[in-house]
Parts: structure tokens; sequence; C-alpha cells
């Protein structure tokens, strides 16, 4: 796939199945993510990749957030919370390692540039035909979870990026007008 159907053609897949990508996949797909723009090389990218029993680890996880956040959560609220895990056989979370009080790279350059990582994985599993999907929601953001996954304080996490192969059909991707997202200025 060339470069520039790659950039034009990839979107999102929700609808994804085993098996999850293999490690001559994976490699591919962490080269990309290590790619990313990286100002004063901080390297602010940390990668935690759930499969198997590692997803189910993730679901308990999630559930132990909602229930801390509503201690009279119904158990179907709970048992939902395990599942979202379980729509993909892989998942990596993209962590942005934020080196603090780093004059020249603010938090949110760091932050950007773990987005861009996460961004290298999704192009890299396209070029594979591979299917993946960019989640956050409040998961992301819970103390919980921040907890769970070993994040220091400044750490973010910027997304589960939920891999797999391609368990649907593709979706017709839309067209956008250009000129309503460029200002010019001549």
């Amino acid at each position: 796939m060339d470069a520039l159907t790659l950039l034009h053609e990839r979107s999102s897949m929700g609808k994804l199945m085993g098996p999850p990508p293999n490690p001559e996949q994976l490699e591919a797909i962490y080269r990309a993510a290590l790619r990313a723009p990286d100002h004063k090389e901080l390297r602010p990218w940390r990668f935690i990749e759930f499969s198997g029993e590692g997803l189910s680890r993730l679901g308990e996880l999630f559930a132990e957030a909602e229930f801390r956040e509503d201690p009279h959560a119904s158990d179907a609220t709970l048992n939902a919370a395990r599942k979202k895990p379980l729509r993909a056989p892989m998942i990596i979370a993209v962590i942005a390692k934020v080196t603090p009080d780093e004059p020249k790279v603010p938090k949110i350059e760091q932050v950007i540039s773990a987005g861009c990582a996460a961004h290298g994985i999704l192009l890299a599993a396209h070029a594979q035909r591979l299917g993946a999907m960019w989640r956050s929601g409040k998961y992301a953001f819970d103390p919980t979870v921040r907890k769970g996954l070993g994040l220091a304080e400044d750490d973010e996490v910027v997304a589960f990026l939920y891999l797999g192969t391609l368990g649907g059909r593709h979706k017709p991707l839309p067209e956008h007008d250009i000129d309503a997202f460029v200002e010019r200025w001549d």
C-alpha cells in the first residue's frame, strides 16, 4: 500500500476478531509508533499490550473503576465494564510518559507526541490489513484505571487501541470538504 493511499483510506474498525497481530506485525506496529515526532528525544511513550487473560484483567480493572465510582452499580453495569476489552483480541494502551518540568517540551507537546505514536500504530495496522479502533472514554481518565496501569502523576492514557482481524464490512469513507477546515493567509 502506498503512503498516500494509506493516509487517505485509514478508518476505524469497530468489529474485530481473532487472531491478534502476530509478532512480525507487532514489530512493524511498534516501529511505526517509535517514529512519532519527539522533541528533545524524550520518547514520551509507554505501551501496555493486553491479550488473552490480560484482556480479562483489564476488564476487571474497568469493573473496579465502575464500582469505585458507584458502589451501588448493578451487576449488569459491572459485567458490561468487564466485557469492554473483549471486543478485540488485543488492546494496546498508549501512555504519554511525561517528563515534568521540561522547559522546552511542555506536557501538552509530550502528550501529542504519544498521540502521534498511537496514530502510527493505527496506520501500521491498516497497512498490514488489520483492523483497529482508537477508544478512550472515561476509563482513560479514571483514577482507579490510572493506578492499576501504574501511571505516574503526570502521565496520561492517550488511547486504548483495539486491534484484530476485520470482523465486519467496511463502512464507506466519508468525503470531507477541505475548504471547511483550511484557512488560508495569502
